[in-house]
């Protein structure tokens, strides 16, 4: 009986099987040969373009986090809300952790008159001393103030339908800086102290109505113009390097107290830095005097929102600053307050709907 022999491969398929399998390694070395020499060719061209990019992530103060509050579900990576109040404590905690890690320990944010000080150049003649108004000087100066102002009725944010062109509405922050096409009429509050025309009578109906309530306001910064805000920005960012820190980290610092030139509320006429006869100073104290407080309680009976609140600095990218207050309108600053949230929040949910 004879067995089945085995039949012998054939070589020559052999040599096409390995040559099958080899082949992707022979390709993948080839390629990295290549690599290595471009990278040897180019390689300080290239680590440049990798250190701007990298610079640019980690350091741009232009960043904003539009949809931090978002996170993806499902399947189709759909989009779905957070919870809010998680979110808000989550971020209000970062917030303070950042703000430690900014600043050097013990260094105070710089007001505006510690950078003004000194300087006899051209450029900032006449810009030492800002004009300051009390609403007794303001309201003796335009006889058609109101008498008593009355506080308007409470609007709720479900019945207020809201323009997205509105101008009162404007976004200005380092995201969204003045559009060159904007224009405005400048009204007199006293002096040389001007501000958007259209605001002027709800300015003047808050400053009674606080002057009723025994508290006498000070305005000490309303339309500010490029060139002032330039110099104002530039100083503050020099003054922080005076004190060691780098160019960039001055930026970064200097950004979050003062709005970056063509990004300031300021320029329009639209905000005011509004303080008291017994507290001038622009910093976090103001938030706690009577003034202060009266402020953020009604201010936006008048239209009038702070604008940067404690809490929202990721969102706003400016430090807390119970001083600087915006017009919006009544139905706006009321739909604000009644929600608890700043500008940015609003614009944010008139783009969703």
């Amino acid at each position: 009986m004879k067995h089945p022999t085995k039949e012998k491969p054939d070589p020559g398929t052999e040599k096409k099987h390995m040559k099958w399998v080899l082949q992707p390694f022979f390709m993948a070395a080839l390629v990295y040969n290549r690599l290595l020499d471009a990278l040897e060719a180019n390689g300080k061209r290239y680590a440049s373009l990798f250190a701007i990019f990298l610079f640019f992530v980690l350091s741009s103060s232009f960043s904003f986090p539009v949809f931090e509050d978002m996170e993806p579900t499902g399947l189709a990576g759909e989009s779905a809300p957070r919870d809010r109040t998680a979110f808000i404590e989550e971020k209000e905690a970062a917030v303070q952790v950042s703000a430690q890690e900014t600043l050097p320990a013990a260094e105070a944010v710089l007001d505006d008159a510690d950078v003004m000080d000194g300087y006899e150049d051209i450029e900032l003649e006449h810009m030492e001393d800002v004009d300051k108004y009390t609403s007794d000087e303001i309201l003796e100066e335009n006889d058609g103030a109101p008498q008593e102002a009355a506080a308007p009725e409470r609007v709720s944010a479900e019945d207020v339908v809201f323009d997205r062109d509105d101008w009162r509405l404007l976004l200005i922050n380092k995201q969204h800086p003045i559009p060159e096409d904007y224009t405005f009429e400048l009204g007199t509050i006293k002096g040389s102290m001007e501000c958007d025309v259209r605001i002027i009578d709800d300015l003047l109906a808050m400053l009674q109505a606080a002057k009723s309530d025994g508290i006498n306001l000070v305005i000490c910064s309303p339309y500010r113009d490029l060139n002032r805000q330039k110099v104002l920005f530039e100083r503050k960012v020099k003054a922080y390097m005076d004190k060691g820190m780098s160019y960039i980290d001055a930026y970064k610092v200097s950004s979050q107290a003062v709005t970056v030139p063509g990004a300031s509320e300021h320029q329009i006429g639209l905000a005011l830095d509004i303080v008291c006869s017994t507290y001038y100073n622009l910093n976090e104290g103001y938030g706690e005097t009577q003034a202060g407080q009266w402020l953020e309680a009604h201010s936006y009976e008048y239209g009038f929102t702070l604008r940067y609140p404690k809490g929202k600095e990721y969102i706003t990218g400016i430090e807390y600053e119970p001083w600087h207050f915006r017009y919006v309108g009544k139905e706006a600053a009321g739909v604000m307050k009644e929600k608890g949230i700043c500008l940015e929040e609003l614009i944010d949910s008139l783009q969703r709907t």
